[in-house]
């Protein structure tokens, strides 16, 4: 398509890229359901101001990773494809990529991908991926190992909540041991991720200097990330996020070398499914870790 220029992202293109993931995420998300799951639902209007301003975090931070596929005829010019990819020292990682449903098989896809990757300038790397058969397609043949992923969904069974102790809230001052064990982790520390996830985020951290560890927790109870030095501290770390969730609660980008977590999901009476994949190159599948889909 002659009409499509794949270029790096604009501030002023914030509005109409939200708007290409929405329908994009939302069309996977109902072509992909399982018949019990529930209907999809649209981006809430909440939920695309919170899409807009990380995305405007990331463009800020590291904008050579955020690029868009914007089409000059469609209705004036829009967004009709996006890689949001960054760089914290020594790792690479896409937080978020897709391209309209009408414009996918054309080619966009695979531009975008280059131009994410080649920022990644040969660093390891780690994303969340869907099951797409087009994208997971592009990720193996630039190199990534496909692991899946399984979620636990349901409503936790209080009386299986254990006592847990040795948990206090985060703080700032926090930061510089996270990242250091994020570097044990998962190759590099989260940097500037961190500060912004505070903001809008429960850090929850095990500050033992030999079992560390840490959650964030999003306004539902539910982790967002988890990173941990030892299987039990993580075990404790979600057992908080459990304790503190409302009705129905998910944990997902579980991977094969976090049982741990579905041990902890099972016991508070939760169902097991599955989930995409973590994709990484360069680097082993963290553990004992749970993902954040935008920071990873």
């Amino acid at each position: 398509m002659d009409s499509v220029q794949v270029r790096p992202m604009h501030e002023d293109d914030l509005a109409s890229t939200e708007r290409a993931s929405a329908v994009t995420f939302f069309e996977a998300d109902q072509s992909t359901r399982r018949v019990s799951e529930p209907e999809p639902e649209p981006r809430s209007a909440a939920a695309s101001k919170q899409w807009i301003e990380r995305m405007r975090f990331f463009l800020n931070v590291d904008p050579e990773g955020c690029w868009v596929a914007f089409d000059e005829d469609a209705d004036g010019g829009r967004t009709v494809g996006f890689a949001i990819s960054q760089n914290r020292d020594d790792l690479w990682f896409l937080a978020t990529y897709g391209v309209l449903p009408g414009h996918q098989g054309l080619g966009i896809g695979k531009r975008l991908m280059g131009a994410a990757l080649a920022h990644a300038d040969g660093r390891p790397g780690i994303f969340s991926s869907s099951v797409h058969p087009g994208a997971t397609r592009r990720y193996r043949m630039a190199g990534f190992s496909l692991h899946p992923q399984m979620r636990m969904v349901g409503t936790v069974d209080r009386s299986t909540l254990p006592v847990v102790d040795g948990l206090r809230e985060g703080r700032p001052d926090d930061f510089e041991w996270m990242d250091r064990l994020d570097q044990d982790l998962r190759v590099a520390g989260h940097g500037p991720d961190h500060g912004y996830m505070h903001d809008t985020l429960r850090l929850v951290v095990h500050r033992d200097p030999a079992r560390p560890g840490y959650t964030y927790l999003d306004d539902k109870g539910q982790a967002s990330l988890l990173a941990a030095a030892h299987p039990e501290t993580a075990r404790k770390l979600l057992w908080e996020a459990l304790a503190s969730s409302r009705g129905d609660t998910l944990v997902n980008c579980i991977t094969a070398p976090n049982e741990w977590a579905i041990d902890v999901g099972l016991a508070a009476r939760l169902d097991i499914g599955q989930e995409g994949y973590i994709a990484v190159r360069g680097m082993p599948v963290p553990a004992p870790y749970l993902a954040s889909g935008h920071f990873l």
